[in-house]
């Protein structure tokens, strides 16, 4: 804190912008950020509750899904309240330190939904090319250290970025072209030199992301030609099916970073950059439960005896 109070002696302040140049659209947006938002909370949460309830449920895949689950949850919650609330109120002002704060939890749970995709596609690849010592391979041992593990690196990650823009200096009134703290539109208002912020958003961002997509890249390698030996067309049908749901989860979340990453940093572009980030901060959290519970039928199994329950209990 006494950091902070050094750094913005001036008492900078600081507004999210958000959508605000559309006046006419702030209800409509409103109502579907809320709908999204609400799907978002029941299916996440859901998911949890289901895969905790059901014995069937209780495999490192589904493991692993348990925790995508919350970290949907968590950074979803982040972003979305704060949007919402700026797109009918007139004062959008928030806090350096409430941005900083709101920026460390986002860097966080981002990252972790990162490597926990990544780590799921690990998994399909000892499920198919290994499927005699999954069991010995895919250890609640090895389950545990790999979520620990990214649980860690995303914090570390998420400090040394974090510290980073504390350093920085800010000035007067800035207005911060997003719905969101996020970093590079925070660092650009900085009144001092941004370059070794710059420099480690670079080295952290290409890192998660190459590292993650080289991963997710060899295990689906190795499945599919591992499936492609296969006899049997039905073995190669059920294998395809067990990697659909996480296929289409990765290509949705990494191919709005990447298309991101290749906006050119224009005001034109900004518009660009908003849309795509609604996309991979709100709308991908809600999409990951629906994705996983619609192709599997011991979820939607489980869903159809508790909403039996409850209509018989009544």
């Amino acid at each position: 804190i006494m950091l902070l109070s050094e750094r913005n002696k001036s008492g900078a302040t600081f507004t999210l912008l958000g959508f605000s140049d559309y006046p006419e659209l702030q209800i409509p947006l409103f109502l579907i950020f809320l709908a999204i938002y609400s799907v978002t909370v029941v299916g996440n949460l859901g998911m949890i509750v289901i895969i905790k309830i059901n014995p069937k449920l209780h495999t490192p895949m589904y493991f692993f899904l348990s925790h995508l689950s919350v970290v949907d949850f968590c950074y979803s919650s982040i972003i979305a309240p704060k949007a919402l609330a700026n797109l009918v109120a007139e004062d959008r002002t928030i806090s350096f330190p409430g941005c900083v704060v709101q920026f460390f939890f986002f860097c966080t749970f981002v990252v972790a939904e990162s490597f926990l995709l990544a780590v799921m596609a690990y998994d399909r690849f000892v499920a198919i090319c290994n499927p005699l010592l999954y069991t010995v391979t895919v250890s609640q041992k090895l389950c545990a250290m790999l979520v620990v593990g990214s649980y860690a690196w995303r914090v570390a990650c998420s400090l040394i970025l974090t510290c980073s823009v504390v350093k920085l200096s800010f000035q007067g009134f800035n207005t911060i072209n997003h719905f969101f703290c996020e970093f590079s539109a925070l660092i650009s208002l900085s009144c001092s030199d941004t370059y070794i912020s710059q420099l480690l958003l670079f080295i952290f961002a290409t890192f998660n992301e190459v590292s993650t997509l080289l991963i997710i890249l060899l295990s689906y390698v190795f499945i599919v030609v591992t499936i492609l030996k296969m006899r049997s067309a039905s073995g190669r049908r059920k294998a395809f099916s067990t990697c659909a749901s996480h296929l289409t989860a990765i290509t949705i979340f990494h191919g709005t970073i990447l298309f991101l990453y290749c906006v050119p940093n224009s005001k034109n572009s900004r518009h660009t950059v908003k849309v795509a980030s609604v996309f991979y901060t709100v709308v991908i959290a809600m999409l990951n439960p629906l994705i996983y519970s619609l192709r599997n039928k011991d979820v939607k199994g489980t869903v159809s005896k508790l909403i039996g329950t409850k209509v018989f209990s009544f």
